[in-house]
């Protein structure tokens, strides 16, 4: 989960600069690197491994000057190397870039017919060369950096340093979090309020689209249309002892705004963008050689395994056995010789999924575990480990950690079936092409917030909610309802559609609601049909589906939520966001303890 910092106005600024860096370390990262402007020159001291290696650079070749900008980077294509540690630069721009820049490989190939040259394979490179390019041309700084801005899709944050404007600073947000501090005669630009702490506490949010151009004196804002607005200066409660909430209410409504830039940073970790093609490390066994998967986890991450069942099947077409980790060693099931075990968790540290590893591993299951703390005991019994950068998640209900599990697993089951043979060359460019879009969709849903709080007025009077959903959809109704139960108290039960007709739908009458997961996928029409069965006995559904389902089926319900046309294969990812904020929202409105629900903790390390 890569952390930006920039500050203007500062006597010493790569002092000020290594110290928010510092404080930026919680979100874990390999490389990291500064860049100051002095005397229309941009110099820049890069190095991999932890901060203390950059410190010593530093201390050995120091870097003057007032304005400057900074960051940590967990490495994505490429090892993590001087060469690949940002920021980046041509001498007359310098980035720093969170995020994924999606039409990457178009702009490259532009530059290049105009001359430009590339020294790395990273996405950010295109930003640094195409903001130079505007800047021959365009009357104003800040016309070429609309022109160039507009140009980026995907989701980012970024900070730029320009060498003919020692005057300015300019960041921009697309997705992932931005915050201005405002200080005295000095100004600072930071991923977080926790980053900007020891500087001022005065912050202002940008909103998503916003880009600012900050001098020592203040901040002008503008939206994506290039008018200038006004963000609301807050007093950020933010100490150096703790990982704030900064604009939020609740360390979980943080989480799953965060999730465009860690959903961003996981895909880097395992998408080559140079091929356009998922690149995971190199494993010490054979995929091709796998027989069968054995997937094991506990609750959110055990729905994360039912979707990879869905995927690895369909995709590799390998069997896939999805159980829960408190019950799965009770069977004593036979293992095959040529089987995976595949084990998810958020802190690795899960008691009942870790006895099932040691299970699995005793008897000569090859381990592989998809963890968000890569120092975890899952992590170091396993012969082999997919990441998920989701950084800290505080909240005890996962959000962010459940769909970087998704786009880790999306990666695997891409991988799995190339080594298999069973998807082409087009069929993986159309995946990788899916994965690629989903920070940019996922920030989309984000926007439906304000309309999805009042949607959840509906539920907080509710007994009992059920969720359905088909195919892949499916674990994500699981999910939802597991979800509402988690931080709202309300009771709600998950189904596969076709099943309600098997017993749920007694429980339905007007004082239920029906929250219908219904991509416009190949069961589509089938999940209509129980739609119609829910709205024939009274119930209330809440739709969540894409243009054309909504458009097809939205008078049915009672209230529809749009999420982005997108490839079936990722909607799993993009459809979480819509449950997760209809949970959080009505557990606001109930009044309970979002982040920390009664009786339940945030890691299980007991049986």
């Amino acid at each position: 989960m890569c952390g930006i910092i920039g500050v203007i106005g500062r006597d010493n600024a790569a002092e000020c600069l290594l110290e928010g860096l510092k404080r930026l370390e919680y979100r874990g990262y390999d490389s990291a690197g500064i860049a100051t402007l002095v005397d229309g020159v941009i110099s820049r001291r890069r190095a991999p491994g932890k901060i203390i290696n950059l410190a010593r650079k530093l201390a050995e070749q120091p870097l003057s000057g007032t304005i400057g900008i900074a960051h940590t980077r967990w490495a994505t294509h490429g090892i993590p190397n001087e060469t690949n540690a940002h920021p980046h630069s041509d001498g007359k721009v310098a980035v720093v870039h969170n995020g994924i820049i999606e039409n990457f490989q178009e702009l490259k190939s532009e530059l290049e017919g105009k001359g430009y040259t590339f020294e790395t394979d990273t996405d950010t490179e295109v930003i640094v060369h195409l903001v130079s390019d505007y800047l021959k041309t365009a009357p104003k700084t800040e016309d070429a950096l609309q022109s160039a801005l507009a140009r980026l899709d995907g989701a980012f944050a970024l900070a730029i340093l320009i060498a003919s404007r020692p005057d300015i600073l300019v960041g921009a947000r697309k997705g992932p979090p931005m915050a201005v501090g405002y200080g005295t005669e000095a100004m600072y630009i930071g991923s977080d309020a926790l980053a900007l702490a020891p500087m001022t506490q005065r912050i202002a949010y940008l909103e998503d689209g916003d880009w600012v151009v900050i001098t020592k004196d203040g901040a002008v804002v503008r939206d994506k249309d290039g008018k200038i607005v006004t963000r609301k200066i807050v007093q950020s409660a933010v100490s150096g002892a703790i990982i704030g909430k900064g604009e939020y209410r609740h360390f979980m409504q943080k989480e799953i705004f965060e999730q465009p830039q860690v959903l961003g940073d996981t895909l880097r970790a395992h998408y080559n963008p140079v091929e356009r093609s998922i690149t995971l490390a190199a494993m010490p066994f054979d995929l091709k050689a796998v027989d069968r998967v054995t997937a094991v986890a506990c609750g959110t991450a055990y729905y994360a395994c039912l979707v990879a069942k869905y995927w690895i099947e369909m995709l590799a077409k390998v069997p896939v056995d999805a159980d829960v980790g408190s019950e799965f060693r009770y069977r004593e099931p036979p293992l095959s010789k040529a089987g995976l075990g595949l084990f998810v968790s958020q802190s690795g540290e899960t008691a009942d999924t870790i006895a099932p590893l040691k299970y699995c591993k005793e008897r000569g299951q090859k381990i592989l575990s998809v963890v968000n703390v890569p120092e975890s005991t899952i992590a170091r019994e396993s012969h082999a480990v997919l990441p998920t950068l989701a950084g800290p998640e505080i909240g005890v209900a996962s959000t962010k950690a459940f769909t970087t599990q998704l786009m880790a697993l999306a990666c695997l089951a891409i991988t799995f079936a190339k080594a298999k043979g069973t998807i082409d060359d087009a069929a993986e460019a159309r995946l990788s092409s899916a994965l690629l879009g989903v920070p940019s969709r996922v920030a989309d849903m984000l926007h439906m917030d304000s309309a999805i709080a009042k949607i959840a007025e509906t539920l907080v009077e509710a007994r009992d909610v059920l969720y359905l959903g088909r195919g892949s959809s499916f674990p994500i109704a699981m999910e939802g309802a597991l979800k509402l139960k988690e931080i709202s108290y309300i009771h709600a039960e998950g189904y596969a559609a076709g099943e309600m007709k098997h017993g749920p739908i007694a429980l339905i009458d007007e004082h239920t609601p029906v929250v219908v997961i219904a991509p416009t996928d190949a069961l589509f029409e089938k999940t209509v049909s129980n739609i119609e069965q829910v709205v024939a006995r009274g119930g209330k559904v809440i739709l969540i589906s894409d243009e054309i389902g909504v458009a097809r089926i939205g008078k049915l319900a009672t209230h529809a939520i749009t999420i982005p046309k997108t490839d079936p294969f990722v909607v799993p990812i993009v459809a979480s966001i819509p449950v997760q904020l209809l949970a959080y929202h009505t557990a606001m409105l109930k009044g309970t303890d979002v982040d920390q629900p009664r009786n339940l903790a945030k890691s299980v390390t007991v049986e």
